[in-house]
């Protein structure tokens, strides 16, 4: 079978591997024939509530259930574009993204009650050029930022997974990541391309997930890296306290390597790698450790380098600026505005609000630097943090607080301690609010991990010699009153 979208992995493997485990969550089991035949009667009922009309773009907002993997399948079924929606976010934040999806319909964790037969018609299949799926992520005008990524990106993606971390029947993979941030699609099509089973923790198992890897048996780990500190300070990264991982894969915020020496005292027969790419590219590079730490590379902030592009990318310094294109570049945002300053093209910095020429670089943000055959992360050029592995623009905070009625200006800092992780506080001036109001209102529409941890009000903000906000100052005073 010749794959082309991402729905022919999962086929492939259904027809290959019936009897195979597919899906775990919970106590629900489903080998690659019970969650094919669950998708396409999802499918069926998704196709009846589009008056038989194949559906464009569907919301998926389901948590951690069967609903939501049978459902992404189901989408992809009808050659439609699944749209991953987080019950935990604010509802304000889901609406806002539905209206500028476009969402022909959203399904819920009710889609596989009382479903009837799947009875499908022919002809129902993606084209490569179309849509395999839509993010979004935060964006610092204000607004989350649609990410649409085709068929022909990911599937040379899920390519390259496949041949680098072995896996099939047998092999069993976790799912730490939610359905609206991208690391799942790795976890999902790495093991339904080859037949593997998908493990997919509660979040409360993702508090322990030492506990959670040995239990399951599990072989393949793919999580951000304060995974790691989380489970150091319980206590629980003992000597070969998981002996099954065979691959360990880590993304959406700097790997130090302390924290890798830990891992792989826990996990001694595991690869450990770890792993960069923005939602715009998929995962794009990688770096993976050698099993001996004595030769481990020494980089000048502590971190395991991100390598060396996937097989089809190819990079660009750009004054530091680490600039990537490729079979798997996005085609650009789905509002053309907001491809503005993101691209190169012609040596030129593309200024048009239009989709970008194929062959244009993507400005990535991120300064990098060479070392030893591989690149190495040195931070950002704008004001993007990671939270817990997802991407926060400090814009979209400091907008949502300027819209608080009597709120004049706002300035949102980050500060990482190198043990608890970045931490989010901001300052404001105008109209004095209660902190538990300001909070209370601001989660109406961020989701809690852009919430900053402290809210203070000053009378002015300091200013550089430009006139501009002194971003630095109000950072260095925020953290150090708190701690003081």
């Amino acid at each position: 079978m010749t794959v082309t979208t991402m729905y022919d992995w999962f086929a492939r493997s259904a027809a290959r591997f019936p009897g195979e485990t597919a899906l775990e969550v919970a106590d629900d089991r489903l080998t690659y024939a019970e969650l094919a035949t669950l998708s396409d009667r999802c499918a069926a009922r998704i196709l009846e509530a589009c008056g038989g009309v194949p559906p464009r773009r569907v919301g998926l907002l389901c948590g951690r259930s069967v609903p939501a993997y049978a459902g992404y399948l189901a989408i992809l079924r009808l050659g439609a574009t699944p749209v991953p929606l987080n019950p935990a976010f604010p509802e304000e934040r889901n609406r806002t993204i539905a209206a500028q999806a476009e969402l022909d319909l959203i399904v819920d964790d009710d889609l596989t009650s009382g479903l009837g037969a799947a009875d499908l018609p022919d002809g129902l299949r993606a084209a490569p050029d179309d849509v395999a799926y839509l993010l979004f992520t935060s964006g610092s005008t204000g607004t989350p930022k649609g990410v649409p990524l085709l068929h022909r990106n990911v599937v040379p993606f899920v390519h390259y997974l496949i041949g680098r971390y072995p896996a099939g029947p047998g092999a069993r993979l976790s799912q730490a990541a939610e359905l609206t941030f991208d690391p799942s699609v790795h976890d999902m099509f790495l093991a339904w391309g080859t037949g593997a089973a998908l493990v997919v923790p509660t979040r409360g198992e993702l508090l322990e997930p030492v506990e959670f890897v040995r239990r399951t048996r599990l072989t393949h780990w793919y999580s951000v890296p304060s995974v790691i500190s989380s489970a150091d300070r319980l206590g629980t990264l003992r000597p070969g306290a998981m002996p099954t991982l065979r691959f360990s894969m880590f993304a959406g915020e700097p790997l130090m390597l302390a924290q890798a020496r830990a891992w792989r005292r826990a996990a001694p027969d595991s690869e450990i790698d770890n792993i960069y790419g923005p939602t715009e590219l998929a995962a794009c590079c990688d770096f993976r450790l050698d099993r001996d730490p004595e030769k481990w590379p020494v980089t000048g902030n502590g971190t395991v380098p991100i390598g060396l592009p996937y097989t089809g990318m190819e990079y660009l310094l750009r004054d530091g600026e680490l600039c990537m294109r490729g079979t798997q570049r996005f085609p650009g945002y789905l509002d053309p505005a907001a491809n503005t300053d993101r691209f190169v093209a012609g040596g030129r910095i593309w200024r048009e609000a239009a989709p970008p020429p194929a062959d244009a670089w993507y400005r990535t943000g991120d300064l990098v630097s060479e070392h030893d055959g591989a690149l190495v992360h040195l931070g950002r050029l704008d004001h993007q943090v990671k939270v817990r592995g997802q991407r926060v623009e400090i814009g979209e905070i400091e907008a949502a607080l300027r819209r608080v009625p009597g709120v004049r200006d706002a300035v949102v800092g980050a500060h990482d301690d190198g043990e608890s992780g970045l931490e989010l506080r901001a300052a404001y001036t105008g109209l004095p609010h209660r902190p538990d109001d300001l909070a209370a209102t601001l989660a109406r529409t961020l989701p809690a991990f852009m919430v900053p941890a402290l809210v203070e009000h000053f009378d002015e903000l300091p200013l550089t010699f430009n006139g501009k906000i002194d971003r630095s100052i109000v950072t260095a005073v925020l953290f150090d009153r708190a701690e003081s």
